[in-house]
């Protein structure tokens, strides 16, 4: 998650605590709307996100609409 964040600051300006609130607020929002398998597993791909950086959870997320 941390990642994410940085990578939220980075493209847009805003602040840190801007950014954890817009990733937090996305993040709810795909929970809400995803069916519970999928939805289940945005945890696991935001605690990635520091591995793997916003593209590999882009891709991974883009990857489960494909299968």
């Amino acid at each position: 998650m941390d990642e994410l964040i940085k990578q939220i600051t980075e493209k847009t300006g805003i602040s840190e605590e801007q950014a954890r609130t817009a990733a937090n607020t996305v993040i709810g929002f795909l929970k809400s709307r995803l069916p519970e398998p999928i939805a289940g597993q945005i945890d696991n791909l935001t605690g990635q996100t520091s591995a793997g950086g916003l593209s590999d959870v882009a891709s991974k997320v883009g990857g489960l609409f494909n299968q």
